[in-house]
């Protein structure tokens, strides 16, 4: 069974929480998938502060928060759709914090997301109000942490780009082509995963 995680970096429930859900549930009825899904919203994430404890003590993060939780689903997955509204023309401060607590990963336990697989997505509020530089964002938030990043089909290159107009979870639902390409993206994003499983579980890695 592979188990695709969706992690919405919206403070918000509106837009990008709507294109994520609906994503994730196209590649509900696929065989061998099984999806889940987390929010920043509400939760208590303080970002990185470089104390080193991670590195010197070769161990989790020093920091007791919300992210230990979200960090223990995180790692549990295979591949990852990551989902943000633009904020200052990129992803919002919580998202950041919340790959910014992955230094262990890094530093003390890099095997743990080693050939695992991820996409982006990104809402905005006007129709070029800087979705390609948050989904840009994210992807290198992906590649910062060793995660394989899956382009999307012919028409969405990067990732799944949408313009809700500011009419939060409405305006997702009226922009059917972005619901279209963040469909397809996630399930791209399935089929990858399952053939690297099968071809993992043939050569007994």
């Amino acid at each position: 069974m592979v188990k695709i995680l969706g992690v919405c970096g919206s403070p918000r429930s509106g837009a990008t929480e709507k294109m994520l859900s609906e994503a994730l549930s196209s590649i509900g009825n696929v065989s061998g998938v099984e999806t889940e899904w987390i929010t920043v919203r509400g939760k208590k994430i303080a970002p990185c502060n470089n104390c080193n404890y991670c590195k010197r003590e070769k161990t989790w993060c020093v920091i007791k928060d919300d992210m230990q939780e979200l960090l223990e689903k995180f790692v549990e997955a295979d591949a990852y759709v990551v989902a943000s509204p633009v904020y200052v023309y990129t992803v919002t401060p919580q998202l950041l914090a919340f790959f910014s607590r992955m230094r262990p990963l890094f530093h003390v336990y890099p095997e743990k997301l080693r050939n695992k697989f991820g996409v982006a997505m990104a809402t905005g509020g006007m129709r070029n109000g800087g979705q390609e530089m948050t989904v840009n964002t994210i992807i290198n938030l992906l590649l910062a942490k060793g995660i394989n990043v899956v382009s999307n089909e012919i028409g969405g290159y990067a990732g799944a780009m949408l313009w809700s107009k500011d009419k939060e979870a409405l305006g997702a639902m009226e922009d059917d082509k972005a619901i279209e390409s963040a469909s397809k993206l996630v399930n791209k994003l399935a089929e990858v995963a399952l053939i690297y499983d099968a071809g993992r579980k043939a050569v007994n890695v």
